[in-house]
């Protein structure tokens, strides 16, 4: 019998990637400026957050996983050094499976991992929504919740 793939989208700000965490340092570093993701480079450079590649990877292997991400209207370039980000953290594949859209609800899936439960149609959106916020969720916990629910859909390797 075929197993229905689940659909997962996956925001990139404050979630894969440590937006806050640039931000907030560059905001010390610099405070003259008032929006530091309008600064050139801002989104290609940021770090990763903690298993947030080895989940996703490991993610991707098991469900249909995509990258929603919302556009910043402070620095155009940001869909391009989103892109480039995601290709150089995660690959090409993952590359070929984003999205950027400032209205999450358009998107259909079944969960949506986001660090924001509205603001860009989170709220609306027609499958579950993961509240995630790195100081009280964490990659390892989300991977356990997926294979936890979804026993079924983990491959088992020798």
């Amino acid at each position: 019998m075929l197993k229905k793939r689940i659909r997962i989208l996956v925001d990139m700000d404050g979630v894969l990637a440590d937006f806050f965490g640039r931000r907030n340092q560059m905001l010390k570093n610099n405070p003259g400026i008032k929006f530091p993701q309008s600064q050139y480079r801002f989104f290609a450079e940021l770090e990763p957050i903690k298993d947030a590649i080895e989940v996703f990877l490991f993610l991707s292997l098991h469900f249909d996983v995509h990258i929603l991400t919302a556009p910043s209207i402070k620095n155009l370039l940001c869909y391009t050094e989103k892109a480039e980000w995601v290709l150089n953290n995660l690959g090409e594949e993952a590359l070929s499976n984003m999205s950027i859209s400032p209205n999450k609800d358009f998107f259909k899936g079944d969960y949506l991992i986001d660090d924001n439960d509205s603001g860009k149609g989170q709220d609306k959106f027609e499958g579950k929504l993961i509240h995630f916020h790195s100081k009280t969720n964490n990659w390892q916990d989300i991977k356990k919740y997926f294979i936890d629910t979804y026993p079924e859909h983990i491959q088992k390797t020798a």
